[in-house]
């Protein structure tokens, strides 16, 4: 994710990068992203996933889906 300049610049700058760990497998998760035009090679999918809500959150909450079609449908309009 990071070349070697960026990681020197961070170092430099007392940073530590960060590396996404894998994406679980997840069939909701991957439905959501699929849903929001993304994928899990996406350049921004950190970014997304901040935005989005838990997995866990959305499973038999109708409340919880409703709210999430909006932002779904910003993420792809963004695209």
């Amino acid at each position: 994710m990071w070349d070697d300049v960026q990681r020197e610049i961070l170092a430099a700058l007392g940073h530590e990068p960060l590396v996404l760990a894998p994406l679980p497998e997840d069939a909701l998760l991957k439905a959501v992203l699929r849903a929001a035009a993304r994928d899990a090679d996406s350049p921004d999918l950190a970014a997304v996933l901040r935005t989005l809500p838990a997995t866990a959150a959305l499973r038999g909450n109708a409340a919880a889906k409703r709210t999430l079609w909006p932002r779904l449908r910003a993420l792809r309009s963004a695209r």
